[in-house]
């Protein structure tokens, strides 16, 4: 299946992606600082004491983020986990339409999630709420990533539903479950 919107869902892979290589960069010059004060006390120096405050809460929601905004990326290019034991077994003319009640009950579920989710955002910017660790973050930064990751996903949801209802309504018989393209992993 062609996605219309898969720019926007690589954009979200893309950002992702950088959420990791900014977990990485963190961890490893929190690592790279204890590293440093440990050869000044092998040396016979004193400690500097240097550290980044926080490191496993920023580590957190940027793990977070990424998670979310690859959700889309990951479901266009069939890297998600389908259990296919079952509706592998139907004859193509019900397994269409078991197809699309799947998508529809993630579709209805991704929906009311966003909606919830936005919710939570206005009220953490309503009540300018921050985090409870080490660093003060506003909360409506992480969430809001949140919101854009699942947004993403409920549009790919959509794309496939009505990729999916297109050929039941058209050729039911002849329906095979879409697979990954070639160069998609």
């Amino acid at each position: 299946m062609t996605y219309r919107l898969d720019r926007l869902y690589r954009l979200g892979a893309w950002g992702a992606a950088a959420c990791m290589l900014a977990i990485c960069a963190i961890v490893t010059s929190q690592v790279l600082l204890r590293c440093l004060d440990a050869l000044l006390f092998l040396v016979g120096n004193t400690r500097l004491g240097l550290e980044i405050p926080g490191v496993s809460e920023m580590a957190a929601y940027l793990l977070v983020g990424a998670t979310f905004l690859s959700m889309a990326y990951t479901f266009t290019h069939h890297a998600h986990i389908r259990v296919t034991l079952v509706i592998s077994r139907l004859p193509p003319r019900a397994r269409v339409w078991v197809e699309t009640l799947c998508l529809l009950v993630a579709l209805a579920l991704s929906v009311l999630l966003t909606w919830e989710l936005v919710g939570l955002v206005r009220e953490s910017l309503e009540y300018n709420d921050v985090s409870s660790g080490l660093l003060a973050i506003p909360l409506w930064i992480p969430q809001s990533v949140l919101v854009v990751g699942i947004a993403l996903m409920c549009m790919a949801l959509l794309e496939t539903l009505l990729g999916t209802l297109r050929t039941a309504l058209k050729a039911p018989a002849s329906y095979v479950a879409p697979e990954p393209q070639d160069g998609d992993s």
